[in-house]
């Protein structure tokens, strides 16, 4: 695949239909994690025109910084803390439609005002990073079509990620 994106779906549903195969076919063709991520990073916000999208990877006990297509992000996140925190330790994809209503969300910032964190496992189940996407525009995800659609993408990502055996 050329690194461009053909996709003339308007709506939302559509245009995730358009660009999964074209992700995986992206994705296919280049063994490395970082770039992977990246590429993958640039494809979400170029199809959907959010404000912020990006990894956190699992280090130890905190969340590093990944790469990410917006605004300078924070750079450490710990276990537990903000959205990002929270999707891990729960793992589980978080929907927050209004970030200034989530107890302990952090502003990384003041432009985001809904969010959604996806966890991204490696290929033996383990969270090894979280997918999170802000928006600029209040309620902007929903759980019926954004997190499935999502978590289904993240999938292709499982077999990049080395296994590890630490805690």
């Amino acid at each position: 695949m050329a690194e461009e994106l053909k996709l003339s779906g308007i709506d939302r549903r559509t245009r995730y239909e358009e660009l999964y195969p074209q992700l995986a076919a992206l994705l296919s063709s280049e063994p490395l994690l970082l770039p992977n991520l990246a590429n993958f990073a640039a494809a979400l916000r170029q199809t959907f025109g959010f404000f912020w999208v990006g990894f956190y990877l699992v280090e130890g006990g905190e969340l590093i910084l990944g790469p990410f297509q917006g605004d300078i992000a924070c750079t450490r996140i710990c276990r537990g803390r903000g959205v990002c925190g929270t999707a891990w330790v729960e793992d589980r994809t978080l929907v927050v439609p209004d970030v200034e209503a989530f107890p302990g969300h952090i502003a990384c910032s003041s432009a985001s005002r809904s969010e959604i964190v996806v966890p991204v496992h490696d290929a033996s189940g383990r969270v090894v990073a979280v997918l999170d996407i802000d928006s600029d525009e209040l309620d902007d995800f929903t759980a019926e079509l954004d997190a499935p659609e999502l978590e289904r993408y993240v999938r292709l990502l499982s077999p990049l990620f080395p296994l590890r055996d630490d805690t």
